[in-house]
């Protein structure tokens, strides 16, 4: 029989992993549907013009993160005055830095054409494609908001409702455009920001349906708690180191040739399928561990961490059991290049470690994304990037894409013990009165 702890981490885990596995899919629908429309240029289009957002919205992560955390807190003190004041904050700044991205779409567009340097049609299909597109930044970033804040109040199912309509929708509406219509790369594009309104008006029926009593959904508000400034602050530093490490993973990648380029592509897949997994617990620890925190509930916070920690270690067991018996198969079903299947099968086993390397960064990165004690994750991620910096340099003249990957695992292992370091003083916090 589960117990109290394990039925709220399930509550919470099971929807958020649902969530993620729908993220990808609206990248997923665009390129197949662009895939049959008779030019590779479609495809080149929709990849450059998805970076691009993805990339955007990423860095702007912290208006989902800081809203969780900082919602839980006030969820689990019973300060509802408090919940709903994140909640138009992080709502006022989504809109804003949506219409912000709508009215500089030129300089950033040209910034994007600049960074990504893409060539002919591929250039004119990406800008019709981004022209398009940028209209829906409001809708995501304001989607994002109120997701943190669904999340902070340990509702996931919300936020998975939302993103099922909204690939559901995107499916549909960009299938009707290609097929129905005759359109090409604008019927594709249109389908998408459809989607992403939909996805946000399904979010707002979500908060009608179940708070509207409670109060407005919006009110602008610039003027707030000033931890969400500091809270965002820590957490955009952070994917910037992020992104950093992720972005010189690729560009190294790419210095060693297109055959090792590809098979780390295809090697990553395997650390996107736990990532989906692991992600989903980090937002248990988040939503959850956030709530116990601002309850000041020392001892619940304690079980939920060794639950979750349980729950991490054999989610990455299976995974490194997984991928030791069927990543060879695996990188079959992904490439036919027998060159990319050799290389891929070369450097297989550093894959097999990642779940054992990682998943104590993720699920400590929820923790203290919960209870906002974000500076400890900025540090961790500032010294790990380094790390990886400097075995990178050390090594790569010597052992090639083995330098990559090594320095990769370590970055990933010393993020999770940096963090297991500064438990102690989270868990003696939530303990003071």
């Amino acid at each position: 029989m589960l117990s109290t702890t394990d039925r709220r981490i399930r509550s919470v885990a099971l929807p958020a992993i649902a969530t993620n596995v729908t993220v990808p899919l609206l990248g997923l629908a665009d390129t197949a549907i662009t895939g049959h429309l008779g030019a590779a240029a479609y495809i080149g289009a929709v990849a450059v013009g998805g970076m691009a957002f993805n990339m955007m919205y990423w860095l702007l992560g912290f208006l989902r993160m800081a809203t969780s955390g900082l919602t839980a807190q006030a969820h689990g003190s019973g300060n509802t005055a408090m919940a709903d004041a994140v909640r138009w904050q992080a709502g006022s700044y989504g809109l804003l830095a949506g219409m912000a991205i709508v009215v500089l779409q030129w300089p950033l567009l040209a910034l994007i054409r600049f960074f990504f340097a893409p060539q002919g049609e591929v250039d004119t299909y990406a800008t019709t494609y981004f022209l398009i597109l940028v209209w829906g930044a409001p809708a995501v970033l304001a989607t994002n908001s109120l997701c943190g804040w669904f999340l902070g109040m340990q509702d996931a199912r919300s936020p998975m409702l939302a993103a099922v309509v909204q690939n559901v929708v995107n499916i549909a509406l960009s299938l009707l455009f290609v097929i129905g219509f005759g359109m090409k790369i604008e019927g594709v594009a249109a389908g998408t920001l459809l989607a992403q309104w939909t996805g946000l008006g399904v979010a707002v029926w979500r908060y009608r349906s179940r708070y509207a009593r409670r109060a407005p959904l919006l009110r602008l508000r610039i003027r707030g708690d000033g931890r969400f400034f500091s809270v965002s602050r820590d957490i955009f530093l952070r994917t910037l180191c992020l992104v950093a490490v992720m972005s010189w993973f690729t560009r190294t990648g790419t210095a060693f040739g297109e055959v090792t380029l590809a098979a780390n592509t295809v090697l990553m897949q395997f650390f996107i399928i736990t990532s989906y997994v692991f992600d989903g617990l980090a937002n248990a620890a988040e939503a959850i561990g956030g709530s116990l925190f601002g309850a000041r509930d020392a001892a619940g916070l304690k079980t939920l961490l060794r639950r979750l920690f349980v729950i991490c270690a054999v989610a990455a067991a299976g995974f490194t059991l997984c991928f030791a018996i069927g990543g060879a198969p695996f990188i079959d079903l992904l490439t036919d290049r027998p060159e990319v299947r050799e290389a891929a099968r070369r450097f297989l086993p550093y894959l097999v470690g990642v779940p054992a390397a990682c998943f104590t960064a993720f699920l400590l990165d929820g923790l203290f994304i919960g209870c906002t004690r974000t500076r400890a994750m900025l540090l961790s991620v500032a010294a790990s990037a380094l790390l990886f910096f400097v075995l990178l340099w050390w090594l790569s003249p010597t052992l090639g894409n083995h330098a990559l990957w090594t320095a990769y695992l370590a970055y990933l292992f010393l993020r999770g013990c940096i963090l297991l370091a500064a438990t102690p003083a989270l868990l003696r916090e939530a303990s003071a009165s």
